[in-house]
C-alpha cells in the first residue's frame, strides 16, 4: 500500500459512510435491484491558507465532493467494489486539484454472503507523484517537438504538467557525429504508475516519429524520466533515478533551473550540486 507523503505536512477533509444506493455487482440481482453502500474518504490536503483566510475557495468543497462521490458511483456500474474504489480514488484526485492523496472505502453491508457480518468492504489508497522528465530532440522542429510533447502531458488526465524550464541547445551525447539538441526539463503531478508513465511517454515519442535505430542517435523526440518522488526502481527497461543523468549536462541544466534542491536518492547530492560538480570535469565544447 502507497504511503502518503509527507502526511505530516497535510491536513485531513474527511466524509464518514456517505449512502450512496448504486448497482455494482457480480450477480444479476445486484446490478437489477441494486443496494446501498457506504462511502468513506480521507482526502489530504494543506488547507493553511484556507484556515488562515478563512476562504472556501482555497480548500476541497466537501458537500460538492460528496455530491461528486454519489454521482460517480450511481453512473458507473463495476462488478467489484475494488474496480469501483480503484476509479473513484482516481477520479477524485483528477477532479480535486487541491488533495494530494486519499484513501477511500466502499462498504458493501447487502453483500450476498451467507454468514453474519455486519459489511464487507475495500480500502484504496491513492496518491499524487512527482516525476521529473527529461525531454531533446534534434531533428526536424526541435522547439515545436518539445512544445507540442509538453502539451501532450499536460492534456492527459492523469497527468498534469507543474514547472517546465527554459529551451537549452546543447551538444550531442556519447555519438557525437549529429545535430546538436534543444533540451528541457518538466516537472508533472501524476497518478500514473512509473512503468504506466513510461508507455506513456514512449507513446508521445512515437507519435512525434521516434525511430530507435541507434544507442545515442538523432531522435525527433526523446523523453526520459529522471526521478518519481525518491523511488529506486530498475528492471530491463526502466531506472529510476535515471541510470547516467549525473553525467549528462543536458539534463542537468534544464533541471536546476525548476528543482535545483531535488536529492538525487542514491548520490546524495542536489541537482545543483550534481551540476557544478560535471561542469568542473566536462570542456563547453561538451556543454
Amino acid at each position: 500500500m502507497e504511503q502518503v507523503k509527507n502526511e505530516k505536512d497535510y491536513s485531513l477533509i474527511r466524509i464518514r459512510d456517505l449512502k450512496v444506493f448504486a448497482h455494482h455487482g457480480v450477480f444479476a440481482e445486484e446490478t437489477e435491484k441494486g443496494q446501498n453502500f457506504f462511502v468513506s474518504v480521507d482526502a489530504y490536503q494543506n488547507i493553511t491558507d484556507a484556515a488562515t483566510l478563512d476562504e472556501l475557495i482555497l480548500t476541497t468543497d466537501y458537500s460538492d465532493m460528496c455530491r461528486h462521490i454519489e454521482k460517480f458511483l450511481t453512473e458507473n456500474t463495476y462488478k467489484l467494489i475494488e474496480t469501483a474504489a480503484e476509479e473513484l480514488s482516481k477520479n477524485l484526485l483528477m477532479t480535486y486539484s487541491l488533495v494530494e492523496s486519499v484513501v477511500v472505502e466502499i462498504k458493501k453491508p447487502e453483500a450476498p454472503i451467507d454468514a453474519s457480518l455486519e459489511y464487507v468492504s475495500v480500502v484504496r489508497r491513492m496518491s499524487r507523484h512527482k516525476a521529473i522528465l527529461s525531454l531533446g530532440s534534434n531533428i526536424g522542429d526541435r522547439e515545436k517537438h518539445l512544445k507540442d510533447a509538453i502539451a501532450e502531458l499536460d492534456k492527459e488526465a492523469a497527468t498534469n504538467v507543474i514547472k517546465v524550464s527554459s529551451i537549452h541547445e546543447t551538444m550531442p551525447y556519447g555519438y557525437k557525429e549529429q545535430d546538436k539538441f534543444m533540451n528541457c526539463a518538466v516537472e508533472v503531478s501524476t497518478l500514473l504508475a512509473p512503468k504506466d508513465l513510461l508507455i506513456f511517454t514512449q507513446g508521445i515519442e512515437l507519435d512525434h516519429g521516434r525511430e530507435r535505430k541507434e544507442h545515442w542517435g538523432p531522435r525527433t523526440l526523446d523523453i526520459d524520466i529522471v526521478f518519481y518522488d525518491d523511488l529506486v526502481y530498475g528492471d530491463g527497461t526502466l531506472q529510476i533515478p535515471h541510470i547516467d543523468m549525473q553525467n549528462r549536462y543536458f539534463v542537468l541544466k534544464p533541471l536546476s533551473e525548476i528543482e535545483p534542491g531535488y536529492r538525487h536518492p542514491l548520490l546524495n547530492r542536489t541537482v545543483m550540486q550534481l551540476l557544478l560538480e560535471l561542469e568542473e570535469k566536462i570542456s563547453e565544447n561538451d556543454k
